[in-house]
Parts: C-alpha cells; sequence; structure tokens
C-alpha cells in the first residue's frame, strides 16, 4: 500500500471506533501516504493524528442543502470537481469502512484499483473491488475494524481505539475549565445525549446519579454536549444542582480534551462516550436499544446491558416507549460499575 484512502465520513463514534486502523496501515506500510475522507467538524477529531498524512472533507451538507434548494447542476458540478480531485490524488487502495451507498460511491469516484467494502450493502458491493463481511468477536470494541485489518494483513498490534490531542486547543480548553473552578481529575463527564432518543437514560436517573458521583466518588459532574442538546440539558440540570452545563459551550475537540482530562466518564452510547474508552479514562458506558459492544478492551472501562429478549432493537423498538432496557438500568448500578472501573489495576 503506498497511497491509501480510508472512507468513513461520520459518525462521531463510528470514527472513534475506527480510528486504530490508520495506525495498523502506518505500522505494516511506514512510508504509506494515509488520508481520511470525512465530513467536516469530525475531521477535527483526526488532525493530530500522527498516522494520518492528509484528511479530505465531503461537503455533505452543503451538497445537501443545493439539493434541497433545487440547485440540482449547481451539486452535480461539485460531484464532478470531487471526483477529479479524488482522481488526482491516484490513490492505489481504497477502505469503504461505512459499506453504505453513499460512502460506497466516494469510494468508486476515486477510481482505485483496488476498492475494499467492509460489510458493502444498498448495492454499494457492486462498486468495489473486493468486499469483506464484518466479522471478529462482535463484543469486542472496533471488533468488525479489527477483522477487515487482520483480512488485510496488517499489523494490528492491541487495535485499541485512540486519539489525539492539538496542545493549542488542549491549553486553551483547560483555561475555559478553570474558569468554571474545575480542575483534571477533578470531574466527571456525563455524555447524556445522542441524536436517537432510544439510546437515552432517563432524566431523573441521571439527576440521582449526580448527587452520588459527587459524594462517593469525590467528582463534579459535569454535562456535554452540542447546540442541540441545550434544552434537553437545561431540564437535566435543574433538578441536579450538583452538575455543570457545558452543553454547547465547547466544540469538538475541545469536549475531546475534557474528556482526556476527565476523573471519570459516565454515557450513553454516544461519541463522547466511546471518547472516553479511546483516552483510557474510567469509563461507564449504558446501552439499552443499541450494543455496539461489551468487551472495552480496558481493565478501567465497564459497559451496563441488561441483555433482554428485545434488545438490541435499535431502531424497531417492541416496548412501545417503556425502554425498559434503560429504565431497569438504576443510579445505585452505574454509581457500582463506576467505582470498579475507578479502582486502581
Amino acid at each position: 500500500m503506498h497511497r491509501v484512502l480510508i472512507v468513513r465520513t461520520s459518525a462521531i463514534g463510528d470514527v472513534v471506533f475506527a480510528s486504530p486502523i490508520a495506525e495498523a496501515i502506518k505500522r505494516t506500510y511506514p512510508q504509506a501516504h494515509i488520508a481520511w475522507l470525512v465530513e467536516p467538524g469530525i475531521d477535527a477529531l483526526l488532525r493530530p493524528d500522527p498516522h494520518i498524512d492528509e484528511r479530505i472533507l465531503w461537503p455533505k451538507a452543503e451538497w445537501q442543502e443545493l439539493w434541497r434548494d433545487g440547485k440540482r447542476m449547481e451539486v452535480f458540478r461539485r460531484l464532478r470537481a470531487f471526483r477529479t480531485m479524488l482522481r488526482e490524488q491516484d490513490f492505489d487502495v481504497a477502505l469503504d469502512l461505512q459499506g453504505l451507498l453513499k460512502s460506497g460511491v466516494l469510494t468508486w469516484l476515486t477510481g482505485a484499483p483496488r476498492r475494499v467494502g467492509l460489510g458493502s450493502r444498498e448495492g454499494s458491493q457492486w462498486l468495489m473491488t473486493e468486499v469483506v463481511p464484518r466479522g471478529g468477536d462482535s463484543a469486542r470494541i472496533s471488533s468488525e475494524y479489527l477483522y477487515l485489518a487482520e483480512q488485510l494483513g496488517l499489523d494490528v498490534g492491541d487495535f485499541m481505539p485512540r486519539l489525539h490531542l492539538d496542545p493549542n486547543i488542549e491549553a486553551r480548553a483547560l483555561e475555559r475549565l478553570a474558569a468554571h473552578g474545575l480542575a483534571p481529575g477533578k470531574y466527571a463527564v456525563f455524555a447524556a445525549f445522542t441524536t436517537r432518543p432510544q439510546k437515552h437514560w432517563f432524566v431523573d436517573a441521571w439527576q440521582q446519579l449526580a448527587p452520588m458521583v459527587k459524594r462517593q466518588a469525590g467528582l463534579i459532574p459535569i454535562l456535554l454536549g452540542g447546540p442541540a442538546d441545550r434544552e434537553a440539558a437545561a431540564e437535566l440540570a435543574s433538578g441536579a444542582p450538583d452538575i455543570v452545563n457545558l452543553v454547547g459551550q465547547t466544540n469538538l475537540p475541545e469536549a475531546a480534551v475534557l474528556i482526556r482530562h476527565a476523573g471519570a466518564v459516565i454515557g450513553v452510547d454516544t461519541g463522547l462516550t466511546h471518547m472516553g474508552i479511546a483516552f483510557a479514562r474510567p469509563t461507564v458506558a449504558i446501552f439499552g436499544s443499541t450494543c455496539p459492544y461489551t468487551n472495552t478492551g480496558r481493565d478501567n472501562a465497564r459497559v451496563i446491558w441488561l441483555g433482554l429478549p428485545c434488545s438490541p432493537c435499535r431502531r424497531k423498538p417492541t416496548c412501545g416507549g417503556a425502554w425498559t432496557c434503560l429504565r431497569d438500568i438504576s443510579a445505585e448500578r452505574v454509581m457500582l460499575e463506576l467505582q470498579m472501573a475507578m479502582e486502581p489495576a
């Protein structure tokens, strides 16, 4: 492999899961040029990674807006220009880690003579020269990407998700932390929000947990999330005076810094929670309608998943909105798992 393109455009958690593959390629082929095709915003997570030589941005949101506005010819013009740019890169291998039609088309546009799709579906399999199934131990974090790396003959090492920080952004984020009277290692990040409500733990459960974390672990709970989470965060924080609400006040790289320096991370199935494991922080992940992994690969990271017969239901719930898979997870259970995660190795 001389010039390699990794196609994993989104989402935050999936990019975190896939992050070890760049290191595995670089370890096996030290002279390889590795580029990653990703959506704007998420690229900030990859920018400091020493194993990634280039980030190529796919302006998906811009194209979608043009399409909605009826500017179809402009979309096609930009698509052709994007294809030209990709082909000028002269990639010899393109890896579609998403396996969807959209990612398959982007991979095909490169013109790379070897195009490998991971579990390709939706017709994208016909755009690949090879398709590798989503294999491996599904209970292990990053399992499908590990399996792909093994099939490619890469030196996988421990193949654990890892993220890197920009020192300048890290310094600014720590200054902001200090302005709130918080010190590194003295707070616990609550990652309570996702784009899918069926993955949310209940508000009252978070409110019960907050004083436990402060009293029993000696950590100040802080809420992190994006601008779209502000309303939900305000509701949660209104019933939990122990919580410092920083939702919407940090961008993605700054949130990564706060997770890296947290005393602990507690969250649902969302990218910020998975970052806790990537940074090897004591982490408790709360899963219900989804269950991407139960084996975190780290001694200081725990998963709570009740394994009910209806779970994981993903996008097809049968409980009528009861979400028993999450409602039956108590704050006391989460606190117990956190204490075990924080125990010295």
